[in-house]
């Protein structure tokens, strides 16, 4: 069983439609706002790679909620250039956020699950109980 995606951020509009990138030479449809994700399936659990560059570990918010992962971040930045009196001649702001869903498979630990963000990349480790883990070879001795 493995993870699968929602995206709860993306709302289509007209404009989406009409100035879509694949219009316009068979390019993927690229979506800036919502960080790439790798999933990776092992023996013992899931692993998860959220690229996300420039933010730090406080900015995201990860959430269970029974078998629904969520991962989002909302980052707001202010940048001020002020005249020799204080008054603004420029001031501008910055605002982004993101939020990745993914339904977890019944196989899933959620109580164990990790993260940890390092170099742009955030990971989480995805255990799977005890009883989903693949049982080793036994013999049969034949009575």
């Amino acid at each position: 069983m493995s993870l699968v995606k929602r995206n709860y951020n993306s709302i289509p509009s007209i404009f989406d439609e009409l100035f879509r990138p694949d219009w316009f030479g068979g390019m993927e449809n690229l979506n800036k706002n919502v960080p790439a994700v790798n999933i990776k399936e092992r023996d013992g659990g899931f692993e998860l790679e959220l690229a996300a560059p420039g933010l730090k570990k406080e900015n995201f918010n990860i959430e269970v909620d029974k078998n629904l992962l969520t991962i989002s971040s909302e980052v707001k930045k202010e940048n001020e250039a002020n005249s020799e009196d204080g008054k603004y001649s420029r001031k501008e702001f910055s605002f982004s956020s993101f939020s990745r869903s993914f339904t977890l498979p019944e196989t899933v630990n959620s109580d164990k699950i990790n993260a940890s963000y390092e170099d742009g990349v955030l990971k989480l480790d995805i255990p799977k109980k005890e009883e989903a883990l693949p049982k080793p070879k036994r013999m049969i001795e034949i009575g």
